[in-house]
């Protein structure tokens, strides 16, 4: 384990607050070269790396874990059940970028994934989406999903649909009911309606991650509906 700061949560440095971020690893080079990718942005500060989640946990609590999937010859979806049960934002990346093995991550409660090869862009995108709750779906990953019409596809209604996007663009369900002029207790019954849909169609989506990735997988979303935040949130108008 190599620990360049102990602080845990938010850092701040020249009055910036800079998100800090533990990576794991079990492949010496491609630690260093994460960690290189992510130092070099001023958004971000690496905090630990370690080659198992222990070396890691022990060290600090990072705003957002960045967990290789496959350590030491395993699949670690059950360290991701546990950091997320913590309350520790995981983004998951690896090679095994299958749909099914991507669900099953979110799923464990990942905040996010992201395939090896999609390189230093979508890697600092992603952790910087994950630490502000807000959805990024990187290429690769919509590809991935995009397509899949399996008969246990949920049918949502439009006013669903339409929670669920203005939901998925990193607007608080306060901020939707506003949007839909509806009520917030309206919102929620929404997007629990649409989670106990999945769930009846034995495909469960615990987490918002998971919830969206089904959308995506489904095509009730499309990748790049949630790319831009159009909150009516305060000063209570659309960004331009």
């Amino acid at each position: 384990m190599d620990a360049d700061t102990m602080a845990g949560g938010m850092t701040y440095g020249s009055g910036a607050a800079r998100v800090s971020v533990a990576i794991v690893d079990d492949h010496p080079v491609v630690l260093e070269g994460v960690r290189s990718w992510l130092s070099a942005d001023p958004r971000l500060e690496v905090v630990a790396t370690g080659d198992n989640v222990e070396a890691v946990r022990s060290a600090a609590r990072a705003d957002v874990i960045l967990l290789d999937l496959r350590l030491h010859g395993r699949m670690a979806v059950d360290e991701v059940s546990e950091l997320s049960a913590a309350g520790q934002r995981v983004v998951v990346y690896s090679e095994h970028h299958e749909p099914n093995t991507i669900l099953a991550v979110l799923d464990a409660g990942a905040v996010a994934f992201l395939a090896k090869h999609e390189g230093r862009d979508h890697c600092v995108e992603t952790v910087l989406a994950a630490a502000a709750d807000r959805p990024y779906v990187p290429p690769s990953l919509a590809g991935a999903m995009v397509g899949d019409r399996r008969s246990s596809r949920p049918a949502l209604s439009e006013k669903e649909r339409e929670a669920l996007l203005l939901w998925f663009q990193s607007m608080s369900k306060a901020s939707v009911a506003k949007r839909m002029q509806i009520s917030e207790h309206t919102v929620k019954q929404y997007v629990d309606r649409a989670r106990i849909k999945y769930a009846r169609a034995g495909r469960p989506a615990a987490t918002k991650s998971a919830l969206l990735a089904r959308a995506i997988e489904d095509g009730l979303i499309r990748p790049e509906e949630i790319g831009t935040y159009r909150s009516y949130a305060s000063p209570d108008r659309p960004l331009p």
